[in-house]
C-alpha cells in the first residue's frame, strides 16, 4: 500500500501495528547486516525502546548551539569545502576523533544502513568504525550522515547567499527532504506500507501553494523527522549540524560551492 497523504500517514506512524520491516539477524558479527540487527531504527517494542533511550542520553550531553559554532568553524576552515563536517563534529562531540578513518568509512557504511544493501564495502567499513566507538555511537553517526549531507545537498540546490539557513532548512525538509520515503510493516495483515514522504509534505490539504519553495513558510508539520511512536532522535542536532554549515556557506561574502 503506498500512502500519499498526510493525515493518514500520521495515523500510520501513531499505530503501534505497524513496524519497521523486519531485518535479518544472522549477519556476522562486525558487518552491516549485524550492525542492523542490533540498532533502534530497525528494531521493535522494549528492544526498540531500551535501544532509543541509550541514543536520546547520549545525544543529551550535546549541545545544538555548540554544534552549529563548530560546524561553522569548520567549514570557514576548509574553506567552504563542507562535506563531512556534519560527521567529523558530531564524532568529535561524542569523543571520536579519527577523521581520517571516519570520512572514509561513514560514507562506505551509510551506503546501505537505511537500504540493506550488503556489500564487502560496506562490511569493512563497519569493521574499521567498530575499532573507534560501540553501536550507539555509530548508529548516531551514520543516521547524522544519512540525514544531514543529503538535508545540506538539496538545502543547497534551492538557496543561495544571504538566505537564512533556518528558514531554508525548514522549507528543504518539507520539500525536498533526504529521505524521500519510509516503510512499515502491518502486523495485523503482513502488508507492508511505503509512506511517500515528498507527497505527504506537499499535500495541499495541509500546505497552502505545496508545490512552490517558500522560504516565509516557516517551520510546519512536515514528516521528514517522523512522527507518532518513532520520531527522529534528534531534529535539533541535525538541524544545527545543517544550518551551522550554511552559516559559512551561504554568507553573503561567499559563492555556495556545486553539490556533488
Amino acid at each position: 500500500m503506498l500512502i500519499i497523504r498526510h493525515t493518514e500517514a500520521r495515523a500510520v506512524l501513531a499505530d503501534p501495528a505497524y513496524v519497521p520491516p523486519p531485518v535479518r539477524q544472522d549477519g556476522a558479527e562486525g558487518t552491516l547486516a549485524w550492525l542492523r540487527a542490533q540498532v533502534s531504527r530497525f528494531s521493535t517494542g522494549e528492544t526498540h525502546a531500551g535501544r532509543r533511550r541509550v541514543l536520546t542520553e547520549l545525544l543529551a550531553g550535546l549541545e545544538p548551539a555548540e554544534l552549529r559554532r563548530a560546524a561553522t568553524a569548520m567549514t570557514v576552515e576548509r574553506d567552504g569545502d563542507w562535506h563531512g563536517v556534519p560527521t567529523a563534529v558530531l564524532a568529535s562531540a561524542l569523543g571520536v576523533e579519527d577523521s581520517a578513518l571516519l570520512a572514509d568509512a561513514v560514507p562506505a557504511a551509510a551506503s546501505g544502513y537505511l537500504s540493506g544493501e550488503e556489500t564487502p564495502e560496506a562490511d569493512a567499513a563497519v569493521a574499521r568504525l567498530l575499532t573507534l566507538a560501540g553501536v550507539p555511537v555509530i548508529t548516531l553517526l551514520l543516521q547524522g550522515y544519512a540525514a544531514t549531507e543529503g538535508l545540506i545537498e538539496a538545502a543547497l540546490r534551492h538557496g543561495g547567499p544571504g538566505d537564512d539557513p533556518e528558514a531554508l532548512l525548514y522549507e528543504t525538509l518539507r520539500h525536498d527532504p533526504p529521505l524521500r520515503a519510509t516503510r512499515r510493516l502491518d502486523t495485523r495483515t503482513g502488508e507492508t506500507v511505503t509512506i511517500d514522504l515528498v507527497a505527504a509534505n506537499r499535500d495541499p490539504g495541509v500546505f497552502a501553494d505545496p508545490e512552490r519553495f517558500d522560504l516565509a513558510r516557516g517551520c510546519g508539520p512536515h514528516l521528514t523527522f517522523g512522527s507518532g511512536i518513532r520520531p527522529c532522535p534528534a531534529p535539533g542536532h541535525a538541524l544545527a549540524l545543517a544550518a551551522g554549515v550554511l552559516d559559512a556557506v551561504l554568507a553573503p561574502h561567499r559563492t555556495p560551492p556545486r553539490p556533488r
